[in-house]
């Protein structure tokens, strides 16, 4: 909403939790700069920070909505006055000297340690747990998949989930390492999902164990396969979720009443892409993508 002929800057960027980069933190400051030296010329900003799957989805979205020269947009902020897109970070800093004589003086380092700040909060208020894996397909680096575990709705699967990634809880009854490191992808299902987690020595996807013993009851199907990046527990029917999961590559709401849902991924969009993409033979990937380290973001 716009009064009196107020404008209103509204930002949204990607903001990178493994390394602490928001987009470029500088200019996501920007706005709160311009509102401070002119309070009563501008509107309180919309400032929207997105993790990399919520701001590739916007993104994309964005690019049907506007078409034209957004589809080769490549900044990770994108800012609007009056809803009406202005572009990146240098087009605002190009606006706002031209048309307010304001430009930006402050260090780097405090730009950066604002975000730091907010990082960190928006972390804690959702009081989920993070957890991670490093991913080599056919032998080389691919990258770090980072979950966020909903473990207000689905807590004993979420510390499932979490010791078989921190490996805290040693061996099984059967003498199974209770750690993801060194299974593998398993599985491929073109458009529906990749599967892994199969903690045997074989890693053929018919075995694994959870922490609570070989299987654990069905949680909670609270949690909606709604869009790529879900990630939820493979079974072989009712109650019977144990070390496997999958990750979904596009909505598929059929699941949602026979597997468990209970996590997302939030870092890793590329990961996600080449997994997908690997070569397969009855949804087998040709090429070993193995999980090389697997633990607890710690932040």
């Amino acid at each position: 909403m716009y009064c009196r002929g107020k404008p209103l800057i509204s930002s949204f960027s990607f903001m990178h939790l493994t390394r602490f980069h928001w987009g470029d933190n500088t200019f996501d400051y920007a706005p709160q700069g311009l509102k401070q030296k002119f309070p009563e010329a501008f509107l309180d900003p919309k400032i929207q920070p997105l993790l990399e799957f919520d701001w590739h989805t916007y993104l994309c979205d964005k690019k049907m909505e506007l078409r034209g020269e957004v589809w080769q947009y490549s900044s990770s902020l994108m800012c609007f006055l009056n809803g009406v897109l202005l572009g990146n970070e240098k087009d605002l800093a190009s606006w706002a000297k031209d048309q307010w004589s304001f430009t930006f003086t402050r260090p780097k380092a405090f730009y950066m340690a604002l975000t730091e700040d907010y990082y960190a909060k928006h972390l804690q208020k959702t009081g989920h747990q993070f957890v991670f894996m490093e991913i080599v397909i056919a032998g080389e680096a691919a990258g770090r998949l980072l979950f966020e575990l909903f473990s207000d709705v689905c807590p004993k699967t979420s510390k499932n989930f979490e010791a078989l990634c921190s490996g805290e809880r040693g061996l099984s009854q059967s003498g199974l390492p209770l750690c993801y490191k060194g299974s593998v992808f398993h599985r491929v299902v073109p458009n529906g999902w990749v599967q892994g987690g199969d903690i045997s020595p074989e890693s053929k996807g018919n075995g694994g164990e959870s922490i609570y013993g070989p299987t654990f009851e069905d949680e909670s199907f609270a949690v909606s396969h709604s869009k790529r990046g879900t990630l939820g527990m493979a079974n072989k029917g009712p109650h019977s979720n144990g070390s496997q999961f999958y990750i979904t590559l596009q909505p598929t709401p059929w699941m949602d009443r026979t597997y468990v849902a209970f996590g997302q991924v939030v870092e890793g969009v590329d990961v996600l892409r080449r997994l997908e993409e690997a070569p397969t033979c009855n949804e087998r990937p040709k090429y070993e993508c193995k999980v090389t380290d697997c633990g607890v973001f710690r932040f």
